[in-house]
C-alpha cells in the first residue's frame, strides 16, 4: 500500500469535484492492451474435370498482426532501457530534485512518485514534475521514442493525501466519499484528477479496492484503522465506489491504480511496517472480496497494485507480488486484466526487507508484473542491473521484460507521453 500515513513513505490516494466524465476521455487513458487483427479463415476450393478432381490445399500462412505503437517503440530499446522503464522511484521534498533529474536521464527511468508529504501546493509540485519531465524528454533521442515520465501520487483522501496546499482540495476519507453516492463521487474524482493533471501528475495510486470485514474493523492496521475502505464488510458496495472513482479519474485525464490486490483488508499488520501479521489465511481465488478489483478492471483502470502480503490459499509459497499464481494466473488470466501491474513499495517496506534488492525486481517481473515501485531511488541501479543480467541469462525472462516494457509504454502512449516517431 506504500506508506499508510501522510508524511511517511508512499501511501495511496484519490482525486476531487468537477464535471461528469466523458466516454472519450475515459478511453484515452484506458487499460493498455494490444490490438490484434483477425486471422482469415483458410479457404478450400475444388475443381472437377473429366479426368480428375483437384483440391487446393488450404494456406498455412497466417496473417500476423501488425506490431502496435508500443511494440515498435520497445523493439528499438536496449535491455537496459527496457529495464529502466519498469522503475518508479520516490521524489521526496527533502531530497534534491536536480539530482533525481540527472538519475532519470542517466538510467532512463520510466516513472516517479511524490512521497513524504508535499504541503506547499500545486505550484511546487508542478515545478518539480516539469524538471523531471524535462530530464526524461531531453534524452528522448537515446530513448528512441519512450519520451516522458509516469508521474504518480497517492491522493486517496483522509489520512493518505501526499499533495496538499493551494491548488489541491483537502480530500475526505474513503468512508466519507461513500456518503456522497456514486454519481457525486465520480464527478468529484474527475475534478480531483484535474487538479493532479494541472500539477503535472498523471497517475494516482487510488482507489483502494480492499474490503475490511466488519468484525475486524480497526483491527486491520493498513485500511480499517485509517478509514481507507469505502464501506466496511461490503465488497458489493466497495465495487460500486471503486468503479465510480476509476471512471471519474479517467475522465479527468489521470490514470488510476486499484489496490492492493488481492486485498489487504483481512490483515492485522501493515506491510510497510511489519513482516509479521501480513498473512491472509482466508482469501481464495474465488473469494467475494475480489469483486471490487473486478469492478475496477471493468471500469477501465489502467493499473492494478499488488500487495506484498501472503495468501496461502492462493499460493502457499510466495508473497503476492512475487507469485505467478497471483499475478499471471489470478489477476491476468482469471480476472482478465491486461494493463500495467505495479508493486506496492519494495524500497522501504518491512515486508520485503529479507529479499535482496535486485530480486525484488526480478521476482516481480518473472511473476508477470510491470512497474517496480521503490521509495528509495538509490535502489534503482541495483534493480536495473539485476533485470538486465537475468534477461541476458534467460531468454524467457528477456521476453517477459520486453512484454512488461511494452505494457508500460502502451500506457504512456495513451497518456500522450510517448510516440512512435523516430
Amino acid at each position: 500500500m506504500v506508506a499508510a500515513v501522510l508524511a511517511v513513505g508512499a501511501g495511496c490516494s484519490q482525486g476531487e469535484p468537477t464535471a461528469a466524465p466523458s466516454t472519450a476521455a475515459t478511453s484515452r487513458v484506458a487499460s493498455a492492451t494490444s490490438s490484434t487483427s483477425p486471422t482469415p479463415e483458410p479457404r478450400t476450393s475444388s475443381r472437377t474435370t473429366t479426368s480428375r478432381t483437384t483440391t487446393t490445399a488450404p494456406s498455412t500462412t497466417a496473417t500476423k498482426p501488425a506490431p502496435s505503437c508500443a511494440e515498435r517503440v520497445v523493439a528499438r530499446l536496449s535491455p537496459s532501457q527496457r529495464a529502466g522503464q519498469l522503475l518508479m522511484v520516490g521524489v521526496h521534498p527533502s531530497a534534491s530534485s536536480a539530482a533525481l533529474a540527472r538519475q532519470v536521464a542517466a538510467q532512463q527511468l520510466g516513472a516517479v512518485i511524490f512521497l513524504g508529504g508535499w504541503h506547499n501546493g500545486a505550484a511546487d509540485v508542478r515545478a518539480v514534475a516539469t524538471r523531471l519531465q524535462s530530464a526524461a524528454t531531453a534524452g528522448a533521442r537515446s530513448r528512441r521514442g519512450v519520451g516522458g515520465l509516469l508521474v504518480a501520487a497517492d491522493q486517496e483522501g483522509g489520512q493518505v493525501q501526499q499533495l496538499r496546499g493551494p491548488g489541491f482540495t483537502r480530500l475526505p476519507s474513503a468512508r466519507a466519499q461513500a456518503s456522497l453516492g456514486t454519481v457525486a463521487l465520480q464527478r468529484r474524482a474527475t475534478s480531483w484528477a484535474g487538479e493532479l493533471k494541472r500539477a503535472g501528475v498523471n497517475v494516482n495510486l487510488a482507489p483502494v479496492a480492499d474490503t475490511v470485514p466488519a468484525s475486524l474493523g480497526d483491527g486491520n492496521a493498513p485500511i480499517g484503522a485509517l478509514d481507507r475502505d469505502f464501506v466496511p464488510g461490503s465488497p458489493s458496495a466497495n465495487s460500486r465506489y471503486a468503479a465510480a472513482f476509476v471512471r471519474g479519474a479517467l475522465a479527468g485525464g489521470v490514470a488510476p491504480a486499484a489496490k492492493h490486490f488481492p486485498g489487504i483488508g483481512r490483515l492485522r499488520s501493515n506491510t510497510d511496517f511489519s513482516s509479521s501479521g501480513i498473512t491472509d489465511p482466508v482469501t481464495t481465488a474465488t473469494d467475494p472480496y475480489l469483486a471490487p478489483f473486478r469492478a475496477a478492471i471493468g471500469a477501465g483502470t489502467p493499473l492494478v497494485m499488488v500487495s506484498s502480503a501472503r495468501y496461502p490459499k492462493i499460493d502457499p509459497e510466495r508473497q503476492a507480488m512475487f507469485s505467478p499464481t497471483v499475478v499471471s494466473g489470478l489477476l491476468r488470466a482469471r480476472l482478465g486484466f491486461r494493463g500495467v501491474v505495479i508493486t506496492d513499495d519494495v524500497g522501504a517496506a518491512e515486508s520485503v526487507a529479507a529479499v535482496p534488492v535486485g530480486e525484488r525486481a526480478t521476482r516481480f517481473v518473472a511473476a508477470g508484473g510491470d512497474i517496480v515501485l521503490t521509495a528509495q531511488p538509490s535502489q534503482a541501479t541495483t534493480m536495473v542491473a539485476a533485470l538486465v543480467e537475468r534477461a541476458a541469462a534467460q531468454p524467457a525472462f528477456a521476453a517477459q521484460l520486453r512484454a512488461s516494457a511494452g505494457r508500460v509504454v502502451a500506457l504512456k502512449v495513451r497518456l500522450g507521453l510517448a510516440s512512435c516517431g523516430s
